[in-house]
């Protein structure tokens, strides 16, 4: 009986229903208690113990460590953690990914969990249509761990049969009694398979399917294993490439990390797997190849017996039904010592690589080195697209862009002030001029990403708490664009008083560069509060206020003397007139620096803190 293609898609259609599951389950969750997972990895990473302890429990409940570590890629993407604080979260996580197979081996073949995922959905699925977001986010989380279980079930149903297909594995069966070569072969095999469906537990399925059928011996089994762990950091690589440069070194440390853990594994792999071995005899197991042993064996002295073995609803007087039951006895007791090498080695793993951890961080920062750029180079730091999509993380991420947006607004603010002072008729104002322009342009782009940033979050499930900090954002990069608009009008104003052939007096300068001082100073204490946003008090805004009224104050009484200074022609009208301009201008920037005052404190400050 050949294997048909519908049969392959079969398999391909499983392995997706199983992918999907996980990620559906792990969405759920992470809607579920979003706010929460966010503020456990910004508190965690104090010590690597914690922070260990951490990547495992969050990968053991999202049951997949690449979520997770993808999640950890994204707050160092969004400033939240830093490259030596992820390296410990890493590390707990590649642990908790074993949390997984343990399900999969002690549920997978006692239980058949799949006769449980449809009145599972049953419960699920009415949550779906609640009004609350978090009973709809715990249905997809009930619905995701039914599809899991019931994608392993089909995993099991449409794995190609050995014997029933031997052309399925013809070429790896040659590979199978190399000895060390061997090995190398199927942990290459676990690599590869795992990159392309981009899921360890994924390929732990299958290998426990196929391992508790006897196509492969335990030593080959543990090889794809190893090889899955390497093959499952592709999805964090993937996902950091459009991150920043601390994105693409934290995946980087994850590789680093199962890289480093395979060369020891594979230099020691034969004293490892006896030292397994004994470990599940103590334990009461039994030798794992045993069943490997007795499907090869009764294959070749039995075939009529090994034919209806893996047979369903066999009746009890068939000559196979005990040799059935004997083979399903011992696929409980092997798939656990997969579980149990697995868990071994990555717990063993984590023990030696935790203490290295700052040399871990000198070696990515050596693999990928700071990218070499001028600070009048355009690229949002924190914003990036196709990493992984969380509410609470995208919010945040949008909050540490802002205040980036506003330290490069500050610069031109300080530009413009240093273009009032620079000689109209020389070089040196026209590139300083010039780069004011290309800060304005940047501006105006970096608003647009934003803003469209802002709205494709805001098109997902949000609270009212993140819907009011959304729509109080959008209101803060407007603010700040039209800053950068005013930055560049002093720019426009000078140059209309170049080509007038007009000079200010030192009283002009003196009294601009006081405003000035006052509007840099808001500007300053606007800047602290956007990147302690999270922190926000009314008593860390009351400042501002004052420093607003200063502004004003100061416009007016130099708007009152300079009628009288024109009549005791102390300058010309026309120098008045470019004069107040400036002024004009200084004072509707401290208006826009109010305006974003207002907005966090409508609409940024929690209840508790007002």
């Amino acid at each position: 009986m050949e294997y048909s293609f519908l049969q392959l898609l079969g398999l391909l259609g499983a392995v997706g229903l199983f992918l999907y599951g996980m990620k559906v389950m792990s969405e759920g969750l992470q809607k579920t208690a979003g706010d929460r997972l966010r503020n456990i990895l910004s508190a965690m990473t104090r010590n690597r113990l914690t922070g260990c302890i951490t990547g495992f429990l969050i990968t053991a409940l999202i049951q997949s460590s690449s979520a997770s570590i993808v999640l950890v890629v994204s707050f160092v993407n969004a400033g939240l953690m830093t490259l030596a604080q992820s390296m410990s979260v890493i590390f707990g996580a590649n642990l908790g990914t074993t949390f997984t197979a343990w399900i999969i081996s002690l549920l997978g073949f006692k239980v058949d969990i799949s006769a449980f995922a449809i009145p599972l959905m049953a419960i699920a699925v009415p949550l779906l249509f609640a009004r609350s977001g978090k009973k709809k986010s715990i249905g997809e989380f009930i619905i995701g761990f039914a599809l899991l279980f019931l994608g392993l079930s089909m995993i099991s149903a449409y794995v190609p049969d050995l014997q029933k297909n031997p052309e399925m594995f013809e070429f790896l069966t040659r590979y199978a009694s190399m000895g060390f070569w061997s090995v190398l072969i199927f942990w290459f095999v676990g690599l590869v398979v795992t990159m392309i469906i981009q899921s360890s537990a994924a390929t732990f399925a299958i290998c426990l399917v196929m391992f508790a059928k006897g196509w492969i011996n335990f030593d080959l089994a543990c090889a794809i294993v190893l090889g899955s762990a390497i093959g499952t950091t592709i999805t964090p690589l993937l996902a950091s490439l459009s991150g920043n440069v601390a994105a693409k070194r934290t995946a980087m440390g994850h590789l680093l990390f199962n890289v480093l853990g395979s060369i020891w594994n594979l230099a020691l792999f034969f004293p490892f797997i006896a030292m397994i071995t004994k470990m599940c005899e103590a334990m009461g197991l039994g030798n794992p190849n045993e069943l490997y042993q007795y499907v090869t064996t009764l294959q070749t002295t039995d075939p009529e017996v090994y034919n209806h073995l893996f047979d369903t609803n066999l009746p009890t007087h068939h000559p196979a039904s005990q040799a059935q039951a004997r083979v399903f006895a011992m696929q409980a007791s092997v798939s656990i010592c997969l579980s149990i090498y697995y868990t071994t080695y990555k717990f063993i793993n984590l023990m030696i690589m935790i203490w290295f951890t700052k040399l871990y961080v000198k070696i990515v920062e050596w693999i990928i080195p700071t990218r070499k750029n001028t600070e009048d180079d355009f690229g949002l730091k924190f914003i990036t697209g196709g990493l992984l999509s969380s509410s609470e993380l995208n919010i945040t991420q949008a909050e540490k862009e802002i205040a980036v947006y506003a330290e490069r607004i500050g610069r031109m603010v300080n530009m413009a002030h240093q273009l009032v002072h620079t000689p109209e008729h020389t070089e040196e104002f026209n590139k300083l001029l010039s780069r004011i322009e290309k800060y304005e342009d940047i501006s105006d782009s970096m608003e647009l990403e934003i803003a469209q940033f802002l709205n494709h979050v805001a098109e997902g499930r949000l609270s009212n708490e993140g819907k009011i900090k959304i729509a109080g954002m959008l209101s803060i990069i407007s603010e700040l664009e039209s800053i950068a608009d005013c930055c560049y009008g002093v720019g426009k104003i000078l140059v209309r008083k170049r080509d007038s052939h007009v000079d200010f007096t030192d009283d002009i300068y003196t009294n601009v560069d006081t405003l000035y001082s006052y509007v840099i100073d808001a500007m300053h204490l606007m800047i602290a509060n956007l990147q302690e946003i999270e922190r926000l008090s009314n008593s860390s805004l009351t400042e501002s206020y004052n420093k607003e009224r200063e502004i004003n104050n100061m416009r007016n009484l130099l708007r009152r003397d300079n009628i009288d200074n024109i009549n005791e022609h102390k300058y010309e009208y026309q120098a008045g007139i470019y004069y107040m301009d400036l002024v004009g201008d200084l004072e509707r920037t401290g208006d826009y620096i109010i305006n974003v005052i207002d907005t966090l404190k409508e609409q940024f400050i929690r209840p508790s803190k007002a």
